[in-house]
């Protein structure tokens, strides 16, 4: 055992496993392109009271699960726990709102939540996010469902569900709330203990338990759908209409909701994979009283995010291969001194043109040097010795096929961009 380990919660992302990495942000970023988005990136850390007054004091991040400090100053700060409220308020602090009339960001950014670690859930993780701002019309709302779905797909992710609903909004969810809290006053003895401290505080939360026994109460609770208003019915209805005419099959889920108390109308996630309870691997909704209440002008948002880490455990579960390159182009084993210098300007002529390359400078034997070639997946061996530098020639060995032949300098860079000998 090693005298020093990752802290719990973390996670280390390895060589092997980057290109994986590398390549779904590469897909995000791409879809984001289609889509008209922009990326922004914002501090890792915020003013505490971003995050208080906006996320809500009885939610769990903001009551249990946020790294909060003091900074020299006696400021309270904190290390962002989710990506949508610093990117609301870079939005109203340098004025982006009037620029366009319809603002596109998306983000890949670090979060950090104190809880308890599970499969797919870190205290810190990478969070992959978009943020659409200036429109309330629900066909926004099935874009950026489509645009989540067409992600997923991009990856090889094919087995997802969309699970819909809607939370309303502060005109109609009072009456909502009141229904649920006099339905769980009556059953409060056989909830699980943190729901029974939720059913007061908050008890929308209660309905998104994982707990089988507050499963099984839930079974009669009433339905915010029950108690929208004419306008919130109307946008729920006209988002619904929406995705059927894009295709976007969906599973009206009553006891959906958002971690978080901005949310209005329209929420969704995505679930898939193996991971037990953890199976969601994205979500989002409405938030249209979000930029006022961060001190900008009235403007109504919808947004999606998803846990990379969590999206990575998922594509593994179901065995989907990404088409990641592995190895590199060539590998330089040397000789001498003389084939060591030789190989470095070689090396570099063949960079130049865009071919992965590494020279071994450890001065082991040929056969250590081509045990390492094979280690690093090489697509070829280019073997150099003093004889070889003299004559001007390498040796070029196919790692494939061992097949292998002598060839002057100047051929070798085209050579090595081949499929093979």
């Amino acid at each position: 055992m090693t005298e020093y380990s990752a802290p719990r919660g973390t996670k280390d992302v390895l060589p092997a496993d980057s290109p994986k990495w590398q390549y779904v942000e590469a897909k995000f970023r791409e879809i984001c392109g289609l889509y008209g988005f922009r990326e922004i990136r914002t501090p890792t850390f915020e003013h505490t009271e971003l995050f208080t007054r906006n996320l809500g004091e009885a939610t769990d991040v903001v009551s249990k699960e946020m790294y909060t400090f003091d900074s020299r100053s006696g400021r309270s700060l904190t290390l962002r726990p989710e990506g949508t409220a610093p990117a609301i308020r870079a939005f109203v602090e340098h004025g982006l709102g009037n620029v366009l009339p319809v603002t596109k960001l998306y983000y890949i950014g670090r979060l950090f939540r104190y809880e308890r670690p599970q499969a797919g859930r870190y205290r810190e993780h990478t969070q992959l996010g978009i943020e659409v701002l200036g429109c309330e019309d629900p066909g926004v709302d099935a874009e950026v469902i489509s645009m989540a779905a067409e992600f997923f797909r991009s990856i090889g992710l094919q087995d997802f569900e969309l699970r819909l609903n809607s939370i309303g909004c502060p005109e109609c969810r009072p009456k909502y709330r009141q229904a649920l809290v006099e339905f769980l006053a009556g059953r409060v003895g056989d909830l699980c203990e943190v729901c029974a401290q939720r059913s007061e505080a908050n008890p929308m939360r209660v309905l998104d338990c994982k707990v089988d026994k507050c499963k099984s109460v839930l079974t009669e609770a009433p339905k915010m759908t029950e108690y929208l208003g004419g306008e919130c019915g109307d946008h729920f209805a006209d988002v619904q209409r929406y995705l059927t005419q894009l295709g976007i099959p969906f599973v009206l889920d009553p006891k959906l909701v958002r971690g978080f108390d901005y949310y209005t109308k329209t929420a969704f996630e995505f679930v898939s994979g193996q991971l037990g309870a953890q199976n969601a691997v994205g979500g989002g909704g409405r938030y249209d009283n979000l930029v006022e209440e961060i001190g900008g002008a009235p403007t109504p948002g919808i947004g999606f995010g998803l846990g990379l880490e969590r999206l990575m455990l998922t594509l593994e579960s179901l065995g989907v291969e990404l088409p990641v390159k592995d190895g590199i182009d060539a590998y330089f084993a040397v000789m001498g001194d003389a084939a060591r210098e030789a190989a470095v300007s070689l090396a570099r002529e063949a960079r130049s043109q865009g071919i992965a390359c590494e020279v071994d400078f450890t001065g082991r034997g040929l056969k250590a040097q081509m045990k390492t070639a094979n280690k690093l997946a090489a697509r070829f061996a280019v073997i150099l010795g003093d004889d070889e530098v003299n004559s001007r020639t390498a040796t070029l060995r196919d790692m494939r096929s061992s097949e292998q032949r002598s060839m002057g300098f100047a051929d070798l860079a085209g050579m090595i961009g081949t499929e093979g000998l």
